[in-house]
């Protein structure tokens, strides 16, 4: 698996998740309306910075009573984690009939998760312990928050999955904001920061231009619209 240097990932994580979206439309790499969470997805703790890392996945559910949990599934996680490139954004996929009653992770897993290198979770279901996790710095985006743990199950590590709309395969770069969740194509991921910069560089003049005394309609059609 390809991985990119840490002044690299620092550039990448300096970005918001919105221009990081916006740059990688300039590389055609992808259908512009594939490649990111919906709106299912809530970032828990908004004023932390933009979170990244390569998903590590996981099925999960804690919503169907009596089966019992296969601890073989969990040693194999602990060790994934322990083994997979860092940072780790982790993602859990429910597969269960009522995720709106899951809650996957809570203080203790993520202590647990971010001593392995995990830095953020995605999970299509819920979470808990809110106070704690955010006290660690580790980021929850979910749908939401559920108190009981129910009965936690991993079912399989390292598959591909796809959380509110977002196809994500294991080792895939994963970037996330206030503003939802993001992968990055690792081809391009290099490249990202310059054309960020490039975009910022482009709205802040357009910007400039709306806000000031030459502005006027037909103008602006001229400018955006015709070249």
């Amino acid at each position: 698996m390809n991985t990119l240097a840490t002044t690299q990932l620092d550039a990448l994580k300096a970005i918001d998740t919105p221009t990081i979206c916006n740059a990688i439309e300039r590389f055609k790499v992808r259908d512009d309306t594939t490649g990111f969470t919906g709106m299912r997805t809530r970032c828990l703790f908004p004023h932390f910075s933009a979170t990244l890392g390569y998903a590590l996945t996981v099925t999960v559910d804690s919503t169907t009573p009596v089966i019992k949990r296969d601890n073989q599934v969990w040693m194999e996680w602990v060790r994934a984690m322990e083994a997979a490139p860092k940072p780790i954004f982790l993602v859990f996929k429910d597969v269960s009939a009522s995720p709106e009653r899951s809650a996957h992770m809570g203080e203790v897993m993520a202590t647990l998760a971010q001593r392995l290198g995990v830095v953020g979770l995605l999970t299509d279901g819920g979470v808990r312990d809110l106070p704690e996790v955010e006290r660690l710095g580790l980021q929850y985006f979910a749908s939401g928050v559920v108190v009981s743990h129910g009965n936690p199950r991993l079912l399989e590590v390292n598959v591909p999955v796809t959380v509110d709309g977002l196809r994500i395969l294991p080792g895939d770069l994963l970037h996330g904001d206030l503003n939802g969740v993001t992968s990055i194509p690792l081809d391009i991921a290099a490249q990202v920061p310059e054309m960020a910069d490039r975009i910022r560089a482009e709205e802040a003049s357009l910007m400039d231009y709306i806000k000031g005394p030459d502005f006027s309609t037909e103008s602006f059609i001229q400018k955006k619209f015709t070249h």
